[in-house]
């Protein structure tokens, strides 16, 4: 019996729940750890940016139109669905990190308990970020929190799984819809998370996988006027990259978290940060009746 070929796979993109493949048409060899050739990945264009930009801008008032509790039903179905599916995440984190089975599985674990824990803020984070706010007069003064908007993620490149969730999970949560760039050399969990979403309960467009290098696309997105905020923890320690996109995001006053001097230790605890930096605190006047 003769050998078999290898059936290469060619991941795409993930815009609008859909899985289209560039419009660049070109894609870029993925290798594990140890220099293998993996699959290939869709290289994504300026095109497929403002094509994810429009999936996420149509999603986003369905989206931060549902219920708290919704958002945090539809977030635990992720974090279900992803533990289905362990051992291929597990796969994918030994193959893009390098790490042993042993360490990839606790590194998945804690990818789907980060899921689970922001699921739990869902319908939380408004009693604690938001306040009835004491006034002189005949008014109830109410101030709550409202989702940004559209949210460009520069994923963490190291972190190729617990990173993607730990930067992607606080902003949908929120009510928010995001437009990631996935690490460039490691993007198997961020194509594996792609069609876990697709086959989970996250509306379309919600959430939109770009596959390629973020020094190209991202300043592209740092400029899009239809973004209202951008995270730049996936550039970590290009400080040069970094004042660029703020530059350009300044334009229409977007939100930026800015990137910081190297890449966090995504196993600590964290916090309320990322799921308050996106959101905005709308006040209410309202006269008390007499």
């Amino acid at each position: 019996m003769s050998d078999r070929i290898d059936v290469r796979k060619t991941y795409k993109l993930y815009i609008g729940g859909a899985f289209p493949r560039s419009e660049s048409a070109y894609s870029y060899e993925v290798k594990d750890s140890k220099g293998k050739f993996v699959a290939n990945a869709a290289l994504a264009s300026r095109k497929d940016a403002r094509d994810a930009v429009i999936a996420a801008r149509k999603a986003f008032g369905s989206w931060s139109g549902k219920t708290a509790y919704n958002r945090a039903q539809i977030l635990y179905r992720i974090a279900e669905v992803m533990e289905d599916r362990r051992p291929q995440f597990v796969q994918a984190v030994v193959q893009s990190e390098g790490l042993s089975p042993t360490k990839a599985e606790k590194v998945v674990d804690a990818a789907i308990d980060r899921l689970v824990w922001y699921a739990g803020w869902a319908d939380k984070i408004t009693q604690v970020v938001g306040n009835a706010n004491p006034v002189a007069g005949p008014f109830f003064n109410l101030s709550t929190p409202e989702p940004t908007g559209v949210v460009t993620v520069l994923a963490p490149q190291e972190s190729s799984l617990l990173g993607l969730v730990s930067v992607v999970a606080p902003v949908i949560v929120t009510g928010n819809t995001v437009v990631v760039v996935s690490s460039y050399d490691r993007p198997l969990p961020a194509v594996n998370l792609a069609e876990v979403l697709a086959t989970s309960d996250v509306p379309g467009g919600v959430v939109n996988i770009l596959t390629g290098s973020a020094a190209t696309i991202a300043p592209w997105l740092a400029a899009h006027m239809d973004v209202n905020a951008i995270d730049l923890t996936g550039i970590a320690g290009d400080a040069g990259l970094a004042t660029d996109l703020e530059v350009a995001a300044a334009d229409n006053l977007k939100r930026v978290r800015r990137a910081p001097a190297a890449e966090p230790d995504w196993t600590t605890d964290p916090g309320l940060e990322p799921m308050t930096t996106f959101l905005e605190i709308k006040t209410v006047w309202h006269p008390i009746g007499v």
